[in-house]
This record gives C-alpha cells, sequence and structure tokens, in this order.
C-alpha cells in the first residue's frame, strides 16, 4: 500500500513538472518586412509559433535543443513553413531549429542562428527523408534544399535574405538603418563577446554602429561600421560556441 502511494506521488510531481514545463514562457522576435518592424511576442513553449497555421510547430519545436529563452525568425520563413508543411500533408519531427551563435551547433554563418533553418526528419526512413525532401525541392519555398549526400541522416532546409557579404555566401553586409534577423544575429554575437551597447533588438543604431567599431578596431579590421564579409568571418569565428557570458542579452 505504501509503495502504491509512493508511485501514484511520483506520478503526480510528474505531471506537475511536465505541465509547468508547458506553461514556461519564451519570448519571440518576428521581422515583418511587410511593416519592417520587429515584433515581439510571449508564448508558452506549447503554443504555435507565431505565424504559424494549424498548430503546426509550436514553440518548444522551432526552439528545438538550444535552451535559450529567447529566440527569433522572419515572418517569411514562417509562411515557407506553412507551405511546405500543407504540402507534405503529415506531422514533422525537427530536431534541430533556432540556435542562438554563442550556444554553437552549427557552422559560423549558419541560417540556424537567424531562426531561418529547420534540420527535420531524423525519426524518417532514407526513403521517407527522400519522400520529404522531394516535397521541399518541389516546394519552390525555401532557398536552399541540402542534397542527401551532405546530410543523409537528416532533412535541412532554409530560408536566406539579401546578398551574402562574402561570396562563399552566409549573411549579408549590415550597416546603420539594417533591421531584421540577421541584426539580432550580429548584435547577439557582439554581446557575448563583450562590445556590448548594441542591445538585443534588431535595429542597427547608433549604439551597434558603436559595437562594431570598437570590435573592428580591436580585430585589426577597418573601422567603417558595416559589417562585411571580413567582418562577419572574425566575429562569427569567435561568437560562434563561445557559451553563455556574462555580456549575453537575455531580454
Amino acid at each position: 500500500m505504501v509503495m502504491i502511494l509512493i508511485k501514484i506521488s511520483i506520478i503526480i510531481i510528474i505531471q506537475e513538472i511536465n505541465r509547468n514545463v508547458g506553461m514556461m514562457m519564451a519570448t519571440i522576435y518576428v521581422f515583418n518586412p511587410i511593416t519592417n518592424l520587429m515584433e515581439t511576442f510571449n508564448r508558452g513553449l506549447d503554443e504555435p509559433m507565431p505565424y504559424n497555421v494549424g498548430n503546426t510547430l509550436s514553440v518548444r519545436e522551432f526552439r528545438a535543443n538550444s535552451r535559450t529563452p529567447v529566440v527569433w525568425t522572419d515572418r517569411r520563413t514562417m509562411q515557407s513553413w506553412n507551405t511546405f508543411r500543407a504540402q507534405y500533408g503529415r506531422s514533422i519531427y525537427v530536431g534541430f531549429a533556432f540556435k542562438r551563435i554563442w550556444e554553437g551547433g552549427h557552422t559560423g554563418q549558419s541560417q540556424h542562428y537567424a531562426g531561418n533553418a529547420f534540420d527535420m526528419g531524423q525519426n524518417l526512413t532514407s526513403a521517407g527523408r527522400a519522400a520529404m525532401r522531394e516535397v521541399a525541392d518541389s516546394s519552390g519555398v525555401w532557398s536552399y534544399v541540402e542534397p542527401a549526400n551532405l546530410t543523409p541522416t537528416w532533412v535541412h532546409v532554409d530560408r536566406r535574405f539579401g546578398v551574402p557579404a562574402c561570396a562563399a555566401g552566409g549573411f549579408p553586409t549590415l550597416s546603420v538603418g539594417s533591421r531584421g534577423v540577421y541584426v539580432l544575429v550580429l548584435q547577439d554575437a557582439l554581446n557575448a563577446l563583450g562590445y556590448t551597447g548594441a542591445g538585443l533588438d534588431g535595429y542597427f543604431g547608433n549604439g551597434t554602429r558603436l559595437a562594431v567599431v570598437s570590435f573592428q578596431r580591436a580585430q585589426g579590421l577597418g573601422a567603417d561600421g558595416v559589417v562585411g564579409c571580413a567582418t562577419w568571418e572574425r566575429l562569427t569565428s569567435l561568437a560562434n560556441g563561445v557559451g553563455l557570458t556574462s555580456t549575453v542579452v537575455r531580454p
């Protein structure tokens, strides 16, 4: 009888923990290109992502294995997901999506850090992933669908915005007046490395420019306040996977 009561108590505790975890809130920044504004949402982990249609992508799924309470994406990326998911026609397991650059886990200028990429289908067979990849290709909504020979155990898709600063690809050139998810990546990287003053709002203002100039001077780069290829390469190589430093902004 005592053992039964103990087991019941444990089950109740586990259920309560799961309920509380589901109620945890996340701050979500979404860049809306229609208004050219960064929108802010506060949602529980089990609630749908902003602009998600049909509750097919929860905040928890988008955050995936990231542990940050702050995530971001672009409205156009969510619209691509909606179209792709509707054409695929069934639930999709997302193993990796958003991550902040200081958490690491991806290449320096990965679209994962901008909230524009999904690694999915890890629970499928090779044939199942091939079918998913075919739908992703034919949907025409993704900027890039990675070939199976590069990611044989998952399906990678992403959206990319702007002209890459580097010939090899990556993030676009940024300067005063720029807005969006790439500015958030820039600010996040600068903050993590101790070049504070940029904030974390997705707007490249004077505070961000001063932080960029300070970084460029410290690295022996041309201190023009413009984030081009050389600055992106140096910044992402230093910030990628550096960890949760004391200067990381956590709104």
